[in-house]
């Protein structure tokens, strides 16, 4: 194949990709003709599953070609041990640049450390680092504590007067996710303030690794011991999916009303057939483009802002019905 010549015409390169093993997949400039890549970017993405990150990742291939840079993508499979060799593998390579999602947060600090060693710049997307002592070169992602706050918003809204018992599916892990329920939970609490009735009660938060069966579990969980659940927040929607699934085979979808998060295909169609309220939508497209411009404008020694959050906007069903990309 063509990208698998333009790679062994790299010695280096081609030592990185037996380091990742069967671990990702290795995605490099089409054609014979082609001109040898300015420079190489590595993308570590937090799992091959959740369509968001594929959206993610063609976009950033797609941006990263306009510049004549080559894209190696691999997924952590929401694995930080094997993101963390992932990391390796780009540094042993060396790449020009690494840009995550971080699988945790906190723990993916000591391989970017690595990275910052070797001097090679380290750029986040949608989730954030936390360690101390690491160095990211720049960051975007959705402006998570807004989108949560929306999220609470809609919680109220699809409620009403009556209010009632809810449950929050998290992901602590990831802090863009602990932004999202801080922003839902900062609502809910001014909701509820000096209410003697009508008032919205968190009974129950539990994780759901941000993924369908484990959103499907956690969820029958809370209904069983919850059975006048009214509302369930979940902070993505693969996590809502499951949700929504558990509902339906318990009968209670009609009861439990439901908030994701993210705005993914599967997401909006369910908010479009009135099966999730609404979600607080997300623009994957955008942090895939907006990323390689930041790292563009860091190879030319341009100053930007390091840090930008992308608003969310509430999705309901009106605009499911409205959307032109649903069937």
């Amino acid at each position: 194949m063509n990208r698998i010549t333009n790679w062994v015409l790299s010695s280096v390169l081609a030592v990185g990709l037996m380091g990742c093993g069967g671990g990702g997949e290795d995605r490099g400039a089409e054609g014979t003709g082609d001109p040898a890549p300015a420079k190489v970017i590595g993308y570590s993405k937090m799992n091959s599953n959740n369509p968001f990150f594929e959206v993610i990742a063609e976009n950033i291939q797609a941006a990263a070609k306009e510049h004549n840079y080559q894209v190696r993508v691999v997924s952590a499979e929401a694995d930080v041990a094997k993101q963390m060799d992932q990391i390796r593998d780009f540094v042993v390579s060396k790449v020009d640049a690494i840009v995550l999602n971080p699988a945790d947060s906190e723990a993916i600090g000591a391989a970017i450390e690595e990275a910052n060693a070797a001097g090679i710049p380290v750029f986040t997307c949608d989730l954030e680092c936390t360690a101390d002592g690491v160095k990211i070169a720049g960051h975007i992602a959705t402006d998570n504590f807004q989108g949560g706050r929306l999220a609470g918003e809609a919680m109220i809204e699809a409620l009403g007067e009556g209010g009632g018992e809810i449950a929050i599916l998290t992901h602590d892990p990831a802090a863009s996710c602990v932004k999202r329920v801080a922003g839902f939970d900062e609502v809910i609490n001014a909701h509820n303030e000096g209410r003697a009735s009508g008032k919205i009660t968190v009974v129950k938060r539990l994780p759901c690794d941000g993924q369908r069966d484990p959103g499907f579990k956690a969820t029958q969980d809370i209904i069983t011991a919850h059975p006048n659940l009214a509302g369930l927040f979940a902070i993505n929607d693969p996590g809502a999916l499951g949700a929504l699934a558990a509902l339906e085979k318990a009968g209670k979808s009609d009861q439990v009303k439901i908030i994701g998060f993210d705005g993914q295909p599967d997401g909006k169609q369910a908010i479009k057939e009135g099966k999730i309220y609404a979600d607080p939508i997300q623009f994957p497209d955008r942090m895939g483009q907006e990323i390689v411009h930041m790292i563009a404008q860091y190879f030319a020694g341009e100053s930007f802002e390091p840090v930008r959050l992308i608003p969310a906007e509430l999705y309901r069903q009106a605009d499911g019905q409205a959307d032109p990309s649903l069937q």
